[in-house]
């Protein structure tokens, strides 16, 4: 027996019927007579088919039980408009309007809209790739799924990132049992970044402008990071010199700064 692992709330998913092509047959000759009784054999006994179709969605972030219910409404458009004149599997004609409600429902339900032509080409890509990869047994690359679905290589990656739900700032991305490390505190802030820049050029042009030792007291204190004693020893000078040489050259660069 087929295990479908899909968990659907207050459903036990290996207890669910399943029909034979002849019982479906019967059902469907008493249902298209009006035994509404007949039609929910027919919906119960076809669950597993939903479940089977659910399985590729399962290890992404979509609520399964709201799906399972989606689903169900495109078995019951196929259990009410299945003709059996046709001659085709009940499956075969259902498969196409179950997947449809389905991928109807994740494209206009994502918190962010995007167009539908961009969602469509993200479906044929997966669609693709995965016939691809059976045929193949290896990947397909950008240019090789461009030109099968005869669209541009850029548009690859962003139909694809269309599918993708979007992630909180607030989503922790790192802990080590101390401090939670957040998506926020890994984005940069262009604006601070702006500011840092000006002020960096902006204490360059002061440091030319003091005098020669102030900005070799400075540098070799704060950038190299020297001791003012060790300043000292190098310039043969007391270290209380050293300290009022720092303390004069940072006010002359705070007064140019300001």
């Amino acid at each position: 027996m087929t295990k479908y692992k899909v968990d659907i709330t207050g459903v036990n998913t290996q207890e669910l019927k399943v029909l034979t092509n002849e019982e479906m047959t019967e059902l469907f000759k008493k249902y298209q007579q009006g035994d509404l009784k007949a039609k929910e054999e027919l919906i119960n006994g076809n669950l597993k088919l939903v479940l089977s179709i659910l399985r590729k969605f399962n290890n992404q972030k979509f609520n399964m039980d709201d799906l399972f219910q989606i689903g169900c409404v495109g078995l019951i458009k196929a259990v009410d408009n299945f003709d059996l004149s046709h001659q085709v599997m009940f499956s075969t004609y259902a498969v196409p309007l179950i997947l449809g409600e389905v991928k109807r429902y994740i494209r206009d339900n994502t918190s962010i809209r995007v167009s539908r032509s961009l969602k469509d080409l993200a479906y044929r890509i997966l669609k693709f790739k995965e016939e691809y990869l059976a045929t193949h047994n290896s990947e397909p690359d950008n240019a090789t799924i461009a030109k099968a679905l005869d669209t541009e290589e850029y548009m690859i990656a962003n139909a694809l990132c269309s599918l993708k739900e979007p992630v909180s700032i607030y989503e922790p991305i790192y802990n080590d049992g101390g401090d939670t490390i957040y998506l926020l505190d890994q984005i940069a802030d262009k604006k601070a970044i702006q500011k840092d820049q000006d002020l960096h050029i902006l204490l360059h042009k002061s440091l030319e402008k003091i005098k020669k030792r102030e900005r070799s007291v400075l540098i070799d204190r704060f950038i190299i990071g020297k001791t003012q004693t060790e300043i000292a020893e190098m310039l043969g000078i007391s270290q209380a010199q050293v300290s009022r040489i720092e303390k004069n050259a940072l006010a002359n660069l705070k007064k140019m700064i300001n």
